[in-house]
């Protein structure tokens, strides 16, 4: 991590994690990258669907692979690098046919090693393998959900599932969540933890820094007016208040309320829930 002299009172505690000791010092590969429209909260209607998301610097996109459909064919990581649409690092490989692709960046990679898609590559950092040859207890991320449609659970960074059993034509993996579910045997999954882990750790510091992330401010609902929110009001500040809970501005149950429907069709393949 690096910390920063106090020269301001928001510079006093902003902490950040020191990239330049990590990563290639190196533009990203144009032909991977372009323009993506960002929609900042809203649906595809234009509505507010998830609040306190506006504004911020202009990003540009990294197309990463993640259905990883080379199989049998090494790849060496030619650099790596920070990309601002997510939380771990990326690292660009290179087949041995030429063609290069952005991946995530397992811990422990570097420049110069090779990463393998295939049944029967090694169980090494950032090779990938179906989830039937991972032995119980090894850490994987990237995981498919459905065959060939690509990895879509654990991608954030540090994190990793760790395998708990095999069972027939299932595999019982326990989720960064604590939630233990079972994935199909035949699907594939990544080898190793994701890097970054120090990215939980930071401290923004400022509002400005907050703003140019693509963070909105947010005000407490305790401090409005009760015509406002359900816990505005009262005299000083005070608690909640009320008999059935915290609530959301608009009076719905909050904070631990389970928002999972019931008849959702997945739900036999959870084991265990999240941690509450």
């Amino acid at each position: 991590m690096k910390s920063f002299h106090p020269t301001t009172h928001s510079r006093r505690h902003m902490e950040m994690v020191e990239f330049k000791k990590t990563l290639t010092a190196s533009e990203p590969y144009k032909p991977l990258t372009g323009g993506r429209q960002r929609h900042v909260g809203r649906n595809r209607f234009g509505r507010i669907t998830t609040r306190h998301k506006g504004g911020g610097v202009k990003r540009l996109w990294r197309a990463i692979d993640f259905r990883y459909d080379k199989r049998d064919m090494p790849a060496r990581v030619i650099s790596l690098e920070y990309d601002p649409n997510r939380t771990s690092f990326i690292a660009l490989i290179q087949y041995r046919d030429g063609e290069r692709r952005y991946v995530l960046a397992p811990q422990g990679i570097a420049v110069g090693g090779e990463v393998l898609t295939s049944e029967n590559a090694p169980l090494e950092a950032g090779n990938r393998v179906p989830l039937k040859k991972v032995p119980v207890g090894v850490m994987v991320y990237n995981i498919e959900l459905e065959l060939g449609h690509g990895a879509v659970l654990v991608r954030s960074a540090g994190v990793g599932a760790t395998v708990l059993a095999q069972e027939g034509a299932f595999t019982n993996v326990a989720l960064p969540s604590r939630e233990v579910r079972r994935v199909h045997a035949e699907n594939w999954a990544c080898i190793g933890l994701l890097s970054n882990p120090e990215q939980g750790l930071m401290h923004i510091g400022k509002a400005g820094r907050s703003r140019r992330m693509g963070i909105r401010p947010s005000v407490r609902g305790s401090a409005m007016n009760p015509v406002d929110h359900p816990h505005g009001g009262g005299e000083g500040r005070t608690l909640i208040g009320r008999r059935r809970g915290p609530a959301t501005p608009w009076g719905k149950p909050a904070r631990g309320v389970k928002t999972r429907g019931p008849k959702k069709r997945s739900s036999k393949y959870i084991l265990q829930g999240r941690k509450k």
